[in-house]
């Protein structure tokens, strides 16, 4: 229970997916937060697993822009007493509008504001909305508060400039650089032959990486349980290749991150993240060893450029 949080064990719950976390999410969770403090109540974030689209329209399975482990990070982060993971089952996917209210809102967590993005649509084939969760708000007695959202700015939008390798526009949307998590693995090992020793990332299905090709931006240890805390907490500039490196034949899409100036990292079985800051340029089929490697080093100059 946060600071100020008072005992009457009523909530300021506000209820998306909010995947990404972005900057029209902020706006609403925000909005939740200062309620919940001006009134010395607690502040709730409800979301959801896994993401509703992959039972409203199966097989869609949307790419994540953040893990489940890093969402409730985020949503932490903004000053929420509480962070509440919904799984989404088909059982809830057929809830009424009312019984939606009343399960989520009202028996969990005694709601007594309710905040929402403008665009909130809740129960059985989304036949709820705001105006929808305004008259329950009558019949439950909680507000309701519809937030506005900022033009241009959804998970969609930020999915597809990711797919089109338009990093920078993602950040922009998002309020900071996209971030893909995973474990590092043993692969080719032909970065470390080269004199580029690379983490060669295994990401979880279904996560949001951007286009093939190059980019400026960091790596960074991220501490996980169960899993080696090597290097915790250190982050460095890295050149990152996305793809499945055409000089080379027959191997898979992955996603490797060269710590500048580091060959000395050890960091197989670590949990790392790698940010995005800018595009450098797309994959390209090199006519002999010595070609990439002088590319390698005009991309590892442009990191450094970037990054500083």
């Amino acid at each position: 229970m946060g600071p100020g949080v008072q005992g009457s064990g009523r909530s300021v719950v506000t209820i998306g997916v909010f995947d990404g976390v972005h900057r029209g999410h902020r706006r609403v969770i925000e909005r939740a937060v200062a309620i919940a403090r001006e009134r010395g109540l607690r502040s709730v974030a409800v979301t959801f697993e896994p993401h509703p689209e992959e039972l409203v329209r199966p097989g869609t399975r949307p790419h994540r822009l953040t893990s489940l482990r890093r969402r409730g990070e985020l949503l932490a982060g903004l000053g929420v007493d509480e962070v509440d993971v919904v799984e989404f089952t088909p059982a809830l996917q057929r809830t009424s509008p009312d019984d939606f209210v009343q399960s989520v809102a009202v028996e969990r967590f005694r709601a007594a504001v309710v905040v929402v993005g403008e665009d909130f649509v809740f129960g059985h084939k989304a036949s709820g909305d705001v105006q929808t969760l305004r008259t329950l708000g009558d019949k439950y007695d909680f507000e309701v508060e519809a937030v506005r959202l900022l033009e241009h700015v959804s998970s969609t939008a930020i999915r597809e400039q990711l797919a089109a390798g338009d990093v920078e526009g993602a950040r922009e949307r998002l309020g900071r650089p996209h971030r893909v998590e995973g474990v590092v693995v043993r692969g080719y090992q032909r970065g470390r032959q080269l004199g580029f020793p690379t983490a060669n990332v295994e990401t979880p299905p279904h996560t949001a990486i951007p286009a093939d090709g190059v980019y400026a931006g960091w790596l960074e240890c991220v501490p996980v349980a169960n899993l080696p805390a090597l290097y915790e907490g250190e982050r460095w500039p890295a050149a990152i290749s996305v793809g499945t490196n055409p000089t080379f034949e027959g191997v898979p899409r992955t996603v490797e991150a060269y710590a500048l100036d580091r060959d000395d990292l050890e960091l197989y079985g670590a949990h790392v993240a790698v940010e995005f800051a800018a595009r450098l340029r797309g994959n390209t089929r090199f006519e002999s060893i010595e070609a990439l490697i002088a590319q390698i080093h005009a991309d590892v100059d442009a990191t450094r450029r970037i990054i500083g």
